[in-house]
């Protein structure tokens, strides 16, 4: 056994020899090589193993047939958000291709720990979002490096990282009871929740957006990491939505049923119109001021007996058509909806009961949604999709917007007989950093 090594250990070093010395180039690289041929380069096994995992590329680099990679890309000012500001990036900022969500559970009961994590994230978000490594041990070999490096020579890709704290923010462990606002409390149930704790609920939530999943997904990782011995993960779920590549002409997503989702959106370049639905004011706490309220739910489809649903029934329940987005009797998918309009029967052209409708009421409730899709892979209950939307919305009111709008999509929603909400939390986001400060400064300064 030791001789056939050995042969084949020799046979594999003449081959590399004669790859170098280009007397091979015409015999081997100019035709498809045949299994044995490759046992021979690789030395079956023995060569490779010596040669590690890159004994086959080595002898395919050393006669030019391997290309050395391209350039890291260099980020230009459209691929950075500005973190520092007024308010949050990832709340009013066109929403990029991919989220990474994620909701921590504080494991200290020292306020002196939570705010030394609040410094160090906003430390590393800075960072983040500007495409740069995090720390300065990112090159000493006798240490771990600071930061875990999968988004090294990445672009920043337009990433957001939005901050929240939950209302069990303000319980007895920390001595904030007397700042929560009164009104800031985990939603209430509606008919048809099927809610699983594991989906719910948080003492803090990341909001990771990126053009790139692994770059939200640096994100989540490295502030996991940071806090840790403060807060560990409650739950994440990863999100998407078509790419600007795919939609170039960058019109309104759809959701995993085919249909247009977030239509009807209030218009983020009003200023006017975001201090009278998103963003909070003196009608606040102070330490709100600038900051807005965020509702989660995580809402599963059921695909399959969608798909079996006509387009007519399919129209029907959203009140829009699939194809344009338009309302039913419409043909602009930003026309104003007609709930008064009715066919020659006297039969409304838009179901009363459908999502539409029962989303825009009398149209004076707004809230901006920024909601992704998302696919967790196969329940293996069921053997059904574990597919649907995280459906995420930002408002000055929760119990004036999102909750009196959800009150009555819950009970009357035609939409309901394909979905089930089975995650739900609340967080206030709070206001923007300014430079040499830190997130929920003025909470805990």
């Amino acid at each position: 056994m030791k001789k056939k090594v050995n042969n084949l250990y020799d046979n594999g070093q003449e081959a590399i020899e004669e790859v170098k010395n280009g007397t091979k180039s015409g015999q081997i690289f100019d035709k498809k090589l045949s299994r044995r041929e490759m046992l021979r380069l690789t030395g079956a096994s023995g060569l490779g193993l010596l040669l590690g995992g890159g004994g086959v590329s080595g002898i395919l680099a050393a006669s030019g047939a391997v290309h050395p990679a391209a350039p890291a890309p260099q980020a230009s000012s459209e691929d950075i958000i500005p973190f520092y500001g007024s308010h949050q990036a990832g709340i009013l900022t066109p929403a990029q291709n991919f989220l990474c969500f994620a909701s921590f559970d504080l494991t200290t009961s020292s306020i002196a720990d939570v705010k030394k994590l609040l410094q160090s994230w906003t430390t590393a978000v800075a960072a983040l979002t500007s495409g740069t490594l995090i720390g300065n041990a990112n090159e000493n070999p006798n240490l771990p490096p600071s930061d875990t490096g999968e988004a090294d020579g990445l672009t920043p890709s337009k990433c957001t990282i939005t901050f929240g704290v939950g209302p069990s923010f303000f319980d007895g462990r920390y001595g904030l009871a007397s700042k929560r606002p009164s009104t800031f409390a985990d939603l209430p149930a509606f008919a048809g929740d099927s809610l699983d704790p594991q989906w719910c609920g948080g003492d803090l939530c990341v909001q990771a957006c990126a053009d790139d999943l692994q770059v939200a997904f640096h994100a989540i990782r490295n502030l996991a990491r940071i806090a840790r011995g403060t807060a560990v993960l409650r739950w994440t779920q990863e999100g998407f939505q078509r790419t600007g590549g795919a939609d170039p002409k960058g019109g309104t997503p759809r959701n995993l049923l085919g249909f247009k989702d977030g239509t009807g959106n209030p218009n983020v370049t009003d200023a006017a119109e975001m201090r009278e639905v998103v963003w909070c004011g003196s009608e606040s706490p102070a330490w709100m001021n600038g900051g807005t309220y965020m509702a989660v739910r995580r809402v599963r489809l059921r695909i399959e007996v969608w798909d079996r649903s006509s387009l007519s029934d399919q129209e029907a329940t959203f009140g829009r058509h699939r194809k344009s987005g338009a309302p039913i009797g419409a043909t602009d998918e930003f026309a104003k909806l007609n709930l008064d309009a009715a066919d020659p029967a006297g039969k409304p052209v838009i179901p009363s009961d459908s999502h539409s409708a029962l989303a825009h009421g009398d149209g004076t409730v707004k809230m901006l949604r920024r909601s992704y899709s998302f696919s967790s892979g196969m329940d293996l209950t069921t053997g059904q999709l574990d597919a649907g939307l995280l459906f995420i919305s930002f408002q000055k009111d929760l119990v004036k917007q999102f909750v009196s709008i959800q009150k009555r999509l819950a009970k009357n929603d035609r939409l309901n007989e394909y979905m089930v909400h089975t995650g739900s939390a609340v967080f206030a986001c709070l206001p923007g950093v300014r430079e040499g400060g830190y997130l929920g400064e003025a909470l805990l300064g």
